[in-house]
């Protein structure tokens, strides 16, 4: 059996965190694509998964039911305890508390969520290859 963690954060603890907590209360789309492409590692950008959002949050009212799918994928993808019930019922009714819990969670597990998901790898990748060692030539040389 799995075991399961909690978030690092508190639903309600948007104010820990001012500036996600602003950008997600005037532009959720673009708060909200952002998390989703790191949850997705990269596979849609952005820019689709804030449009998308916008689209169906705006004409449709479906947007919560979108954003109710990622906070899915990410409580899953990091072991975090709950349920696709609660995840529905927090998307539906904060929709924008629960998409800056994601993005808080995001940059608790290290993400610069403003980055995406490319840059992430790059930065981590960078900083592993600056942890190893030198590499040595083997090999015979005369002085």
């Amino acid at each position: 059996m799995a075991s399961f963690g909690s978030w690092s954060t508190g639903f309600c603890d948007c104010f820990s965190d001012c500036s996600s907590c602003c950008l997600t209360f005037w532009c959720p789309c673009i708060s909200f694509g952002r998390v989703a492409e790191i949850v997705d590692r990269g596979t849609t950008s952005c820019c689709v998964h804030g449009l998308l959002y916008c689209l169906l949050g705006g004409v449709t009212h479906f947007g919560s039911l979108y954003a109710c799918i990622y906070r899915t994928k990410l409580r899953r993808t990091y072991g975090i305890e709950g349920s696709q019930t609660c995840d529905c019922i927090a998307s539906c009714c904060c929709v924008q508390i629960s998409i800056c819990q994601g993005h808080r969670e995001l940059e608790a597990r290290g993400f610069d969520v403003s980055a995406g998901w490319d840059r992430n790898v790059q930065m981590c990748t960078r900083g592993a290859m600056q942890m190893q060692a030198p590499t040595v030539e083997i090999g015979m040389t005369r002085y």
